[in-house]
């Protein structure tokens, strides 16, 4: 039924509050690339050692990764547009201290609360637009903007990352978010309305002690496996205690009255496909951003802010794309439009896999991202939308954290597998091409890149048979329920 507070259903200022809610998905996507930019300097800076410099990443990603549904559950219950803005104040407060540390240890806790208040904010925003915007077409055009901040993010990030890093210092990295969360937080003051779960908000303890340590092990274990090997017994131990510890949350969750992650809203197949399609989209496309941005500079000798710049085209794209998924997503419903998608990045992909140390940027990258980014936007926005679909109002905020969830999870997955993929490539290429000398080093790096495309391509396409099978819903995709528009 249409919530009384709105007039015909509508919430009010509602492209104001996705303006909002823009620019704090915005900061939290910027942040998981434009902090890769800053490492080298702040390593330098700081004194921290090769051993240690993964913890940048990895204390943001840990915290996150573990904490989403937790977050999702807190902001159902709470209220969305409370956390959100604690959410908002938290990331603003890390962040400022991630920017005047003074050692390592202090740079790692900050990225680590960065990553506990990013999964605060993150399924709050998603909720929020979920909630205010209920009319077909304006919810997806909604959710076009999201999917192209989410989709382009990185790659400003880079941009963004370079130029901060070049001409002030790695110190900005974290600190141009202290003043974007400030202004997102005077704005959804005032124009971001509440909402939040009605009936009982108790929490499901056993839950969140065991869905937290198996997210934070399966995370840690993906890390582990990407500088450790897959063989390592720290790898082998943490995501075997995952595994025992989300088996047990899963029978928890089945048993328990009120509980953290409803399987009611996994076990709808289109929920279920999106959330499974998401983590291999993002394991499959994690190897674009990683190991181009290596081959840009280290093979073809960008500075950090043209290599930023290069990934420009990919943004333009998605950007783009965004806007005519959104168009055609009430048309045509989301199958049509993601399976296209998923095949032609896959292909972007194949064609990147044909680069070598003498290939330039505008035959053999450029083509590829256009292609790439084309695609990628005809997913991401009916994927966000398949994902939320039909979700009560009660679960709306947990079904928001499992979209991130799940992309998180695949990254982790990404680093890991392709990583290995690469090293291993790299290192059978160097034993059967000896004779090439000086030269065998570049074509032996860019052969364990263009080796772990040729996975990501497949691990894309995986990703569109696993959509064409589960996603069965048409163009009521962005029709809610009459029990996810109530407040």
């Amino acid at each position: 039924m249409p919530n009384p507070n709105y007039p015909a259903g509508q919430a009010p200022d509602r492209w104001r509050t996705l303006f909002v809610v823009a620019i704090s998905q915005l900061m939290v996507v910027l942040d998981s690339s434009i902090v890769n930019i800053a490492i080298p300097s702040a390593k330098l800076d700081l004194g921290i050692t090769d051993a240690n410099q993964q913890w940048v990443i990895t204390a943001y990603t840990l915290a996150f990764g573990s904490l989403l549904l937790l977050g999702g559950r807190i902001g159902d219950f709470m209220g969305r547009k409370k956390i959100f803005l604690i959410g908002l104040i938290g990331f603003a407060a890390a962040s400022a201290l991630g920017g005047i540390a003074s050692n390592q240890g202090l740079l790692f806790t900050a990225r680590a609360l960065q990553g506990v208040f990013a999964a605060l904010l993150a399924p709050a925003a998603l909720a929020i637009i979920s909630v205010t915007f209920t009319v077909p077409k304006e919810r997806a055009k909604a959710f076009g903007v999201i999917g192209a901040i989410s989709g382009g993010g990185a790659a400003i990030g880079l941009i963004v990352g370079g130029t901060l890093t070049e001409f002030f210092s790695w110190r900005w990295c974290l600190g141009v978010n202290v003043p974007i969360a400030v202004i997102a937080c005077v704005l959804a003051t005032r124009f971001v309305h509440e909402s939040k779960a009605e009936g009982e908000h108790t929490y499901d303890v056993p839950g969140v002690i065991t869905a937290t340590a198996g997210l934070f092990a399966l995370t840690y274990g993906f890390n582990q496996a990407a500088t450790s090997g897959w063989s390592d017994q720290h790898t082998l131990g943490f995501l075997g205690a995952a595994l025992i510890l989300l088996l047990i949350f899963i029978k928890i969750e089945s048993k328990v009255a009120n509980p953290l992650m409803p399987l009611r809203v996994i076990t709808e197949r289109n929920r279920g496909g999106s959330y499974l399609g998401s983590l291999v989209v993002g394991a499959g496309l994690f190897s674009m951003f990683l190991f181009l941005g290596l081959y840009l500079q280290v093979i073809l000798g960008y500075s950090p802010l043209k290599s930023g710049f290069a990934f420009l085209p990919f943004t333009a794209g998605i950007i783009i794309f965004a806007g005519i998924a959104s168009q055609l997503l009430p048309k045509f419903g989301p199958k049509p439009l993601m399976i296209p998608g998923l095949t032609a990045a896959s292909i972007g992909l194949l064609y990147l896999s044909n680069i070598t140390p003498d290939t330039s940027y505008l035959t053999h990258v450029l083509p590829a991202l256009l292609v790439m980014s084309s695609g990628m936007a005809l997913v991401f926005i009916p994927l966000t939308t398949t994902s939320l679909h039909g979700v009560s109002n009660q679960d709306t905020g947990v079904a928001s954290a499992m979209v991130n969830t799940s992309q998180q999870i695949g990254g982790s997955l990404g680093t890991a597998l392709l990583n290995t993929i690469a090293a291993t490539a790299t290192t059978t290429y160097i034993t059967a091409n000896a004779s090439l000398g000086e030269r065998l080093q570049p074509f032996a790096m860019t052969h364990g890149f263009t080796v772990a495309f040729k996975f990501s391509a497949a691990l894309l396409f995986t990703g569109a048979i696993v959509l064409f099978f589960f996603i069965n819903i048409g163009k009521d995709a962005v029709v809610e329920t009459e029990g996810a528009i109530t407040h």
